[in-house]
């Protein structure tokens, strides 16, 4: 019998031949693929709302779909089922979810009064998720990279840009903005800043290595942090992504100033050894 979808791993030599003896994938293979699809969905959702004008669900299918991100990553990690497959399926479905999605969120709901200078600069910020995720697929070959620079990012990442560039539809949603010709003007310029934040060098604070290791006596103290703040979404979900948005771009010089501590403390551990002039990378 024809095998019409044989096992195909880029990220393995000879992959293309078929292994007899796999016959059956384990599901914590397939768990994080499907994660990453579920947030491709809540991605193409967020476009389908926005086509149709119901904003305040588009920019929860956006939120939803960075959550998704999020998770994917960290389960296949936790089940040891990571591949390239995987981390291309991510590349792909990040780029339609914080490119294409709030970008054409950002136009359907004022950036068309500028008519053709709004259709560019949807391009603008797009292609600047494009090429901030390309350039994170090439990083991957990186093995040089001192282990402190994974505690950055290498610009803004594009979860962090999505969420950040629907700032004036949020605050349209609580009243505070119109969508008027010159709020399309201001919003214009910010989405092409956002754009030219995720592709600069500026390194951003990752966190990743927060919530490894928890003290148990803030066990908790957590505990009632995380239910006050989940409390605080559900009940003012556009409030707190205001908030959140100007919090993490008034932050942005904090990163730079910690990239440079930690650069200082690594070129006196290590003398011989220059850093490069941005920090670790991330999609």
């Amino acid at each position: 019998m024809i095998d019409l979808f044989p096992p195909f791993d880029p990220g393995r030599p000879g992959s293309r031949r078929r292994m007899p003896n796999i016959r059956r994938l384990p599901m914590r293979m397939i768990l994080p693929n499907l994660v990453t699809l579920l947030a491709l969905c809540s991605g193409l959702t967020a476009v389908r709302m926005a086509m149709e004008s119901r904003y305040d669900l588009a920019i929860l299918a956006v939120v939803l779909a960075a959550v998704l991100d999020g998770l994917d990553g960290r389960v296949a990690r936790l089940l040891k089922s990571t591949s390239r497959f995987g981390a291309e399926l991510d590349s792909l479905t990040d780029f339609v979810n914080f490119g294409v999605a709030p970008a054409v969120l950002l136009y359907s709901w004022v950036l068309h009064d500028l008519r053709s200078v709004g259709w560019i600069v949807v391009l603008v910020f797009s292609i600047g998720a494009a090429l901030r995720l390309a350039r994170f697929n090439v990083a991957l070959d990186d093995v040089e990279r001192p282990a402190w620079q994974g505690n950055f990012f290498t610009g803004v990442p594009s979860p962090a840009g999505a969420i950040c560039v629907l700032l004036p539809i949020n605050l349209g949603l609580l009243g505070v903005i119109e969508p008027t010709r010159e709020t399309a003007i201001v919003s214009a310029v910010f989405a092409v800043v956002m754009g030219f934040l995720m592709v600069s060098r500026l390194p951003t604070y990752s966190g990743k290595k927060l919530g490894k290791r928890v003290r148990r006596d803030l066990v908790l103290p957590l505990f009632v942090l995380v239910v006050l703040v989940a409390g605080f979404l559900v009940s003012y979900p556009f409030e707190m992504l205001a908030l959140a948005s100007i919090a993490y771009l008034a932050c942005l010089p904090l990163g730079l100033i910690a990239w440079r501590r930690a650069a200082a403390q690594h070129a006196r551990q290590s003398p011989a050894a220059a850093p490069p002039p941005a920090g670790g990378e991330s999609a």
